[in-house]
């Protein structure tokens, strides 16, 4: 059984893989303990241009954030706010921004992970290139420094002006947290990880007082270059925390079965029709 299996309710949802994969993303975000309560935002484009996306509900905690639930905006519509499901007005602004503008900004992560933020504490909110982690983000980031309130629009617009370059995937929000874009879901998010990984590490090692050793240019750059052009590290990473969501979800779902058959409310003949019919993204991702 399957997170990536359509089954007979599913098979006309659209954008089905992408909804499973950012599915996968928000509940993964929450055991790295990437999120924050019921704020931080994920989308991700699904048209061509880059303008049409999909986006977590207002206010929903992202262990609870299920494919199905996932909105689907249009960057160019100016009656998104007037929707009945209107996504959070700061997650429209920032997300809305970027993908108005920044085509190549296919997944666009925006979180309050712990040390990433203290990182955007410092008045030096560059992540030098310390280690390996650190080193893939080697002119591949850039810090906003003018943080002024909640990312209205006004954010939103000055945020894809500084993600103009499609080199720099990784955003510091001063004051603020941390943003990253990728090709896709996978990419973004594999991004993110190791930026938080990263950033630990720093904060780490400026904890002991001891001078950091810094990797030179030339070999900060030849890294970042290596990790970029690694064969299906990002892919084969978000495949295998799906793998374990579609395992834990088998086990889920057969616990509740047998509930039901030693509960009277199941016979052998409905358990066989159940496992059947299991490929259900609404089961296996509670």
């Amino acid at each position: 059984m399957s997170v990536t299996s359509i089954s007979p309710s599913q098979k006309n949802i659209e954008h089905y893989e992408e909804r499973v994969d950012m599915a996968c993303s928000f509940r993964w975000a929450v055991r790295y303990n990437l999120h924050e309560a019921v704020a931080n935002h994920f989308s991700l484009a699904v048209n061509d241009e880059g303008t049409q996306f999909l986006m977590n509900p207002n206010q929903r905690h992202f262990s609870r954030v299920r494919a199905s639930d996932l909105l689907l905006l249009d960057a160019n519509d100016p009656a998104t706010m007037d929707r009945e499901d209107a996504p959070d007005p700061t997650a429209w602004g920032l997300h809305g921004s970027i993908h108005r503008h920044c085509a190549h900004a296919r997944c666009v992560m925006h979180c309050h992970s712990i040390h990433a933020t203290v990182l955007a504490s410092l008045k030096d909110s560059r992540l030098p290139a310390i280690d390996q982690n650190s080193a893939m983000f080697f002119n591949r980031q850039v810090a906003d420094e003018g943080y002024g309130g909640l990312a209205f629009e006004e954010e939103g617009e000055r945020c894809a002006a500084m993600l103009s370059d499609p080199k720099v995937k990784t955003m510091i929000m001063g004051n603020h947290g941390v943003l990253v874009i990728g090709s896709s879901v996978a990419d973004a998010f594999n991004r993110l990880y190791y930026f938080e990984r990263a950033t630990e590490n720093y904060i780490r090692a400026l904890q002991t007082g001891q001078p950091l050793r810094e990797l030179s240019e030339e070999i900060a750059e030849k890294t970042a270059s290596e990790i970029e052009n690694y064969p299906s590290q990002a892919h084969r990473h978000l495949e295998e925390l799906k793998a374990i969501l579609d395992s834990e979800g088998i086990g889920i779902a057969f616990i509740k079965v047998i509930k039901n058959i030693v509960g009277g409310r199941m016979t052998i003949k409905e358990l066989v029709k159940y496992f059947k019919d299991f490929h259900n993204l609404e089961e296996l991702l509670p």
